[in-house]
């Protein structure tokens, strides 16, 4: 007799679950809870849709259990997400190591998954918001109440996302469907997210742009690392450097702890480097004032919020200058602290992180508490860096789901 399988969701994972149930030989059926497939598929990597990273690694992940991860992925990785779109008809590009669609264009990757589904005869209801799964025991089946209309399958995976960037439909119902079946959730908080900070003179430099290397601090310990694109905001800090630790400064606030991140603006020098850089640029001094001697070092918006952090005026000669306030100029460059207060909403995250313990989950994607119920995507308490990672755990956590609940 023909598995019945329901998934709770139509995004990226959900998708997924689908083909490769339908692969199976099963009768699916996708539940999605907004007028459309794939919504949230079509804002990834700006609208070109960063499919995965050739960089593949449970390094590149959070969560709870980072070995579970590693073993998931190692089931389906990258080079089956590659020969998964290329079925489909999709030319993917390696842009170094970040897979893309040749077109780059998200719509193309949901097209393809889209004409997959109904060459497969997918069964897709929209505006199905799921409210409740039950389990018959006698019959052992699931009974899926969406609305007023109930629904019976063999097996459900559950692949209705997080709550980041609600407005495309993640708004946290995956967890409560968990809690009800009796699965314990790790608290959530935004992830790939900007940071707001205290600073209130940062208005003076928002818009700028610069690599740096940031670091971030609690309990007077660093906590995380990371190098890249900083981009200055009148709130905060923000570029992907930010995002990557977000979730980690997210986290410590939540546990109502203090949070600074330390920005070093010149990455590349060393203390010796700095050193002899400071000593060279000392011949400058003669005829030039404060804003002069420091022109070229960094952006120039930077320098005049840093002479004006020494307590200097950028007019004065530089000779007149305090040796303590231009050694303390030159200490902002690699030393500026500033108060992390908090992050923007989930509306402008991109993932979330926290969700569904994966303790509770076995490598199948198979509840370990009520058989016949997969997990797939965002709901699982597992979150990506910026770079194809989150959408490569949909593809390998959807397939893995989809495999499971057909053989069901």
């Amino acid at each position: 007799m023909e598995k019945t399988v329901g998934i709770i969701g139509g995004g990226a994972a959900g998708m997924m679950a689908a083909i490769t149930a339908a692969r199976q030989g099963a009768c699916v059926t996708v539940l999605e809870g907004g007028e459309r497939l794939g919504k949230k598929l079509l804002s990834t990597g700006n609208g070109r849709c960063n499919l995965g990273n050739l960089a593949l690694d449970a390094n590149q992940y959070y969560g709870s259990n980072t070995k579970w991860i590693s073993k998931v992925l190692k089931r389906f990785d990258v080079y089956d997400t590659i020969r998964f779109f290329q079925g489909l008809g999709l030319i993917i590009k390696d842009k170094n190591g970040y897979l893309y669609p040749a077109c780059e264009q998200a719509a193309a990757v949901l097209d393809v998954l889209r004409i997959e589904l109904r060459a497969l005869g997918v069964r897709v209801l929209c505006n199905q918001r799921v409210s409740k799964i039950c389990r018959n025991e006698a019959a052992g089946r699931f009974l899926v109440t969406a609305g007023e209309e109930s629904l019976s399958f063999d097996s459900v995976v559950i692949a209705c996302g997080g709550k980041a960037a609600p407005k495309t439909g993640s708004d946290g119902s995956g967890y409560m469907l968990a809690k009800q079946l009796g699965h314990k959730l790790i608290p959530n908080v935004p992830a790939l997210v900007q940071l707001k900070c205290g600073e209130s003179y940062l208005k003076a430099v928002a818009g700028v742009r610069a690599d740096a290397e940031i670091s971030v601090f609690s309990r007077g310990e660093c906590v995380a690392k990371q190098r890249g694109e900083l981009q200055l905001t009148d709130y905060g800090i923000s570029g992907i450097v930010v995002f990557q630790i977000s979730r980690i400064a997210n986290y410590i606030l939540r546990e109502q702890e203090e949070v600074q991140v330390v920005v070093n603006l010149l990455p590349d020098y060393t203390e010796e480097d700095f050193g002899q850089l400071c000593i060279i640029r000392s011949l400058l001094k003669e005829g030039r004032n404060v804003e002069e001697f420091f022109t070229g070092l960094l952006h120039k918006k930077l320098m005049m919020l840093f002479i004006k952090m020494a307590g200097l005026k950028p007019d004065i000669p530089v000779e007149d200058a305090k040796e303590g306030q231009l050694k303390q100029v030159y200490e902002l460059c690699r030393n500026w602290r500033l108060h992390v207060t908090g992050s923007n909403s989930y509306d402008n995250a991109q993932v979330c992180a926290g969700g569904v313990d994966t303790a509770q989950i076995t490598e199948n994607m198979e509840s370990g508490l009520v058989p016949g119920v997969y997990f797939a995507g965002e709901v699982m308490d597992v979150d990506g860096k910026c770079g194809g990672y989150n959408l490569q755990w949909a593809w390998s956590s959807g397939y893995l789901a989809g495999i499971g609940a057909a053989e069901k």
